[in-house]
């Protein structure tokens, strides 16, 4: 199936990324493809990591000398949030992958904009 020309009639209901839906179609950077039949997935690969900051241990270091209370600083934590978390869609003809930065909330804003799309998906006509 060959991509559609947008003729920009349809407002856009939704938009992930560089990914724009319509009622009846889904807009990519390389074209414009029928809604219908089109699959959405979500890949959240985001690792959190939690650790002592650097300013903590050279907060300790120095504070050490002068009371015992310096170690309180040993108690800093930082959360660091690695990966991606990616959306893809796929459907006749077409395959895309959208990545968003990992984040405390990133995860849920995906499902969210996931269910959005197959909610749309779901109420396209089939294309004739």
């Amino acid at each position: 199936m060959y991509p559609v020309p947008h003729g920009g009639a349809e407002p856009v209901l939704l938009q992930i990324g560089d990914m724009s839906l319509t009622s009846t179609h889904v807009i990519l950077p390389y074209g414009q493809f029928p809604l219908h039949g089109a699959t959405w997935t979500v890949q959240d690969s985001t690792q959190v990591t939690e650790g002592i900051p650097a300013v903590g241990i050279v907060l300790t270091i120095i504070f050490v000398w002068f009371c015992l209370l310096g170690l309180l600083f040993l108690l800093m934590k930082e959360r660091r949030y690695l990966g991606f978390v990616s959306i893809s869609v796929t459907g006749p003809g077409f395959h895309h992958t959208a990545q968003f930065p990992p984040g405390p909330q990133t995860a849920a804003w995906a499902a969210n904009a996931i269910g959005q799309a197959r909610a749309i998906t779901a109420s396209a006509p089939p294309m004739a």
